[in-house]
């Protein structure tokens, strides 16, 4: 189900729009038009860098038409690159800020669309999205469009959560293994960290499949669509950073029950067994059968007093579901990408 919600006029620290009532209709880009603007700016799609374009008008008109943006929208757009999605945004939108880690794709960006759709407003910021923050903006956003590469997807779309809250909604076109773990329940197969991490802010749900055939160059990935609307209210008051680590650690070893899983975190198994009963969660349960607030409700019992005497080898079992093969590694959390540990 698609939300609409309609914000007030926007900040708008050191950026103006021009009241300029557009003269032409916007003209998208075909595949032939994006192999000249990667001629002309000396671009090589590269699989390492998840540079995949989508040339298909259909295609972008449906996915502006799924994010419901609507005229008093300021989009986010992250890794507009030549600007096949851009320049649809800008029919729709109020205003897009696009941010563009690539300098000479951000630099292209205004010629492309003063050329095919005049007189819209398109703000183009240089930078890394996961280090962008709300002052780097001309704007505050309003809703989330972006076609994102799978290994930057999931910290990407977490980043912009945390950092903008003005973000009211977001249609993103990612991997389509990533799509699954980011609009997952709990006991869902692909249910993990980046799934918990997403609820915390926003309810999230697959809105379809993208064909590779609408891309230049073909990926040799399928790619689906997740949509996400901001709770109006938090879904938990619990700490962020303190629940965060605890859904890290129920999924760095997620085959083992959560007080095994745990111990790590909590001290020793006995302690975890002691704040998981304390937050009424069965210990034998795995940390994909529970929710954000029950991660929530963990986080937030009090931990253990080092010097308690518990043993922190006390009801160890090396073998309590363990796959020697199922390590996330510590990259996990917001920097999960394409699996979920």
């Amino acid at each position: 189900m698609q939300h609409r919600w309609r914000p007030g006029r926007p900040r708008s620290p050191g950026a103006t729009i021009d009241a300029v009532s557009p003269a032409e209709p916007v003209r998208l880009l075909g595949a032939a038009d994006l192999r000249a603007l990667a001629a002309e700016v000396g671009l090589r799609p590269t699989k390492r860098l998840g540079q995949n374009f989508v040339h298909d008008a259909n295609t972008v008109r449906r996915i502006v038409r799924l994010a419901a943006v609507g005229a008093d929208d300021v989009v986010l757009e992250v890794g507009p690159g030549l600007g096949s999605l851009t320049l649809e945004l800008l029919g729709a939108a109020s205003a897009v800020v696009a941010v563009e880690i690539d300098p000479a794709l951000a630099a292209r960006l205004p010629r492309t669309t003063a050329e095919r759709a005049p007189g819209r407003a398109l703000h183009v910021v240089t930078a890394d999205a996961l280090r962008v923050r709300a002052a780097d903006l001309p704007l505050a956003p309003t809703t989330l469009v972006a076609n994102l590469p799978y290994n930057v997807a999931v910290p990407v779309v977490l980043h912009l959560l945390a950092e903008l809250p003005t973000l009211r909604r977001g249609l993103v076109m990612v991997q389509s293994e990533v799509a699954e773990r980011l609009a997952a329940r709990a006991g869902d197969s692909a249910y993990g960290g980046p799934s918990v991490k997403l609820a915390w802010y926003a309810d999230a749900l697959r809105a379809g499949p993208v064909p590779r055939a609408v891309f230049w160059p073909v990926p040799g990935v399928d790619s689906g669509l997740v949509a996400f609307t901001r709770r109006e209210a938090a879904a938990v008051t619990a700490d962020r950073v303190a629940t965060f680590a605890a859904v890290d650690a129920a999924f760095a070893q997620r085959r083992k029950s959560l007080r095994a899983a745990l111990a790590g975190w909590a001290g020793s198994p006995a302690r975890a067994e002691t704040r998981l009963r304390a937050a009424g969660i069965d210990p034998s349960l795995r940390g994909e059968q529970l929710d954000v607030t029950r991660f929530a409700a963990l986080a937030a019992t009090p931990s253990a007093d080092p010097t308690d005497g518990a043993d922190p080898t006390d009801g160890a079992d090396p073998t309590d579901g363990a796959d020697p093969t199922d390590g996330a590694g510590p990259t996990d959390g917001p920097e999960a990408i394409a699996r979920d540990p």
